[in-house]
């Protein structure tokens, strides 16, 4: 039974208008795209750039002194060629025994190509990668992360705590990101402002919409909140 149908009938209509506003919002107005993917890949552009850390990284893999090292890195059988084909590119010798690889070689060098690689791909020039193994670029780029958890996880089990702490500092401040970012163009706060207020301001209004559409038809209902 409906104690006061005037609140009843606000609550209504601001529902009506808050599941009108849900339906268009999935529906591809934006090139194609959606109102929640279009809003994705704005703020993922906006952040791109403020997760660029590879410069950085790279001072500190070039600051540290060459090291010779010998992995045991278990990697995923099914990619084990494609793993040797990285380190081999950086002049480490590499033999495979299933899913295990034997790599010998400077853990400097090894990284300096790492992060040529983790560059190329934060650029979108996938097909660098793709030119120096052969097959394509994301893959190449997830070889990569796998072969570092690798190292970290060897090099850490040989008591090289600063070779592996560098070799994780490369992978979570450079591939990964590049994996995750790649394909996506970088666009500064400044140049989409407006765009950003809007969002932000509608994401707040539409919140407060729906909240106050409940609040009227569980009044219009006759339900009140008690102290």
């Amino acid at each position: 039974m409906i104690a006061d149908k005037r609140e009843f009938s606000r609550g209504a209509l601001l529902m009506a208008i808050f599941v009108a506003v849900l339906i268009l919002m999935f529906i591809p107005l934006f090139n194609g795209k959606n109102a929640l993917e279009y809003s994705d890949d704005l703020y993922n552009s906006i952040s791109k750039q403020s997760a660029y850390y590879i410069p950085d990284t790279k001072e500190k893999v070039v600051a540290m002194e060459s090291q010779r090292v010998t992995m045991n890195l278990e990697v995923d059988e099914d990619r084990a060629a494609e793993t040797a084909g990285l380190f081999r590119t950086a002049g480490a010798v590499v033999t495979t025994a299933g899913a295990t690889l034997t790599v010998e070689g400077d853990l400097k060098s090894i990284l300096l190509n790492c992060l040529e690689d983790a560059e190329a791909m934060f650029r979108n020039n996938g097909q660098a990668l793709e030119s120096k193994y052969g097959y394509d670029a994301r893959p190449a780029l997830y070889n990569w992360w796998a072969a570092c958890k690798a190292m970290e996880k060897d090099l850490s089990r040989q008591k090289l705590f600063k070779a592996a702490k560098i070799v994780d500092t490369v992978n979570k401040k450079a591939v990964e990101p590049s994996y995750n970012y790649f394909g996506i163009e970088p666009q500064k706060l400044t140049e989409r402002l407006g765009i950003v207020i809007f969002s932000l301001v509608f994401y707040v209004i539409y919140t407060l919409w729906y909240g106050f559409g409940i609040m009227f038809l569980l009044e219009g209902w006759g339900m009140r909140l008690e102290h």
